[in-house]
C-alpha cells in the first residue's frame, strides 16, 4: 500500500479557541487521537486547507495542531510496513515526543494469513511467521527506529480473533508471548491487543507485566465490555495504556461504515461505551498513567465529535456523556 505524501491545496485555518480551553482542562497523560485522520468528513472541523485524495502528510500537518489530539495513530502499517521515507515525511510535521502509535504488520501477528488479494496463494494458510522476533527486528522496527527517533511511538501488536485450532491454550500462548517479548529490545514500547476473550487469563497478564507491555482496552465487536476489561486486575499495571474505541458488538466494520459514512458528524451516540472510557480515563489519571486513546469514526460516525463530548463531560462532569 503506496501512501502519497501530498500537500494541501491552501493554508489552514486554525482551531477555536474553545477547543484550546477544553484542552487544558485534560490531563496531559491523557492523551486522544485516532487512526481515521485521513478523513474528508472534517472538513471545517479538523481541516480546513482543501486536499485532494488522502494527502496524510499534508493532513497530519492540520491533525496535530488540532488541540484535542495528543496522538496519532498509523494503522495502514498493519497491512504493510511504511518506507523510511514515509516515516520521515510524517517526522518533519509530527511534534517532538509527539505519542504515536503503531500497527504492526500483520504478517507477525496473524496465526494464519487471512483471505485477502494481497496475500495470495497464502491466503489461508498457517503463517510460519507468527510471532517472528527477528522478522520485527529486521523489517519493522529500523524505520521507525530512525524516522521517528524524536517522537514517542509505541507498537501496538493486534492480533485477529483465532479460529478452532487456531486459537492456542493459554499455556501455548503466554509461551509464545513471553519468548517474543524477551528477545525485543526494552526501550520501545510495546501493547498487545487480543479479540479473542479467553486469552485475557492472569497468566496473559503476568506476561505483559513481565515485559512492561501495556494491555490494549478494546471496544470491538467480540470483546468484553471495557467495564470487564478494567474489572480484571492486571490491566493497568504498567505506566501507560493504549485504548481502542472500535466497533459495537456484534457490528460488522462494513457496516460501521455503511452506516457512518462520510463520517461528518457523531450519528449514533452509545452513552454506555462513553461512560466506561470516562471511567477508564478517570482510573488513569488518578494512577498518573498515560492513557492512549484511539478513537475510530466507525464508533459512533465521526472520532473528533465523539472526542470531544469525552473531554468534555471529563472536564465537567455535569456534561452530558
Amino acid at each position: 500500500m503506496t501512501l502519497s505524501l501530498g500537500h494541501p491545496i491552501d493554508a489552514p485555518a486554525g482551531p477555536p479557541p474553545n477547543l484550546f480551553a477544553l484542552a487544558a482542562e485534560l490531563p496531559s497523560n491523557i492523551k486522544f487521537g485516532t487512526s481515521s485522520w485521513p478523513s474528508d468528513g472534517w472538513a471545517g472541523d479538523v481541516y480546513h486547507a482543501t486536499y485532494r485524495g488522502r494527502q496524510p502528510t499534508a493532513r497530519l500537518r492540520e491533525y496535530v495542531r488540532y488541540p484535542l489530539f495528543r496522538m496519532a495513530a498509523l494503522n495502514t502499517a498493519f497491512y504493510e510496513p511504511p518506507s523510511e521515507a514515509i516515516l520521515r515525511a510524517y517526522a518533519r510535521v509530527l511534534p517532538a515526543g509527539y505519542a504515536c502509535d503503531v500497527k504492526v504488520w500483520d504478517r507477525i501477528t496473524a496465526r494464519r494469513f487471512i483471505h485477502d488479494p494481497r496475500w495470495g496463494n497464502l491466503s489461508g494458510q498457517p503463517n510460519p511467521d507468527f510471532l517472528n522476533a527477528a522478522l520485527f527486528l529486521e523489517s519493522v522496527l529500523p524505520p521507525y527506529a530512525q524516522a521517528l527517533r524524536n517522537q514517542d511511538v509505541c507498537f501496538v501488536f493486534q492480533f485477529h480473533a483465532m479460529r478452532g485450532p487456531d486459537l492456542p491454550a493459554t499455556a501455548e500462548w503466554v509461551e509464545h508471548l513471553d519468548r517474543f517479548f524477551s528477545l525485543l529490545p526494552r526501550e520501545f514500547r510495546y501493547a498487545v491487543e487480543v479479540r479473542n476473550a479467553a486469552l485475557l487469563t492472569d497468566a496473559h497478564g503476568e506476561v505483559l507485566a513481565r515485559h512492561g507491555v501495556a494491555h490494549v482496552f478494546n471496544v470491538w465487536t467480540e470483546m468484553p465490555a471495557l467495564r470487564a476489561q478494567l474489572a480484571l486486575p492486571w490491566t493497568l499495571r504498567g505506566d501507560f495504556t493504549v485504548v481502542r474505541a472500535l466497533l459495537k458488538p456484534g457490528r460488522k466494520y462494513a457496516d460501521a461504515v455503511k452506516r457512518f459514512e462520510p463520517f461528518d458528524r457523531v450519528r449514533e451516540p452509545w452513552p454506555e461505551a462513553r461512560e466506561d472510557l470516562l471511567r477508564l480515563m478517570k482510573e488513569a489519571a488518578a494512577r498518573r498513567i498515560e492513557a492512549r486513546i484511539d478513537v475510530d469514526n466507525r464508533f459512533e460516525g465521526n472520532a473528533p465529535g465523539t472526542i470531544r463530548a469525552l473531554a468534555g463531560a471529563f472536564a465537567q462532569p455535569s456534561r452530558a456523556a
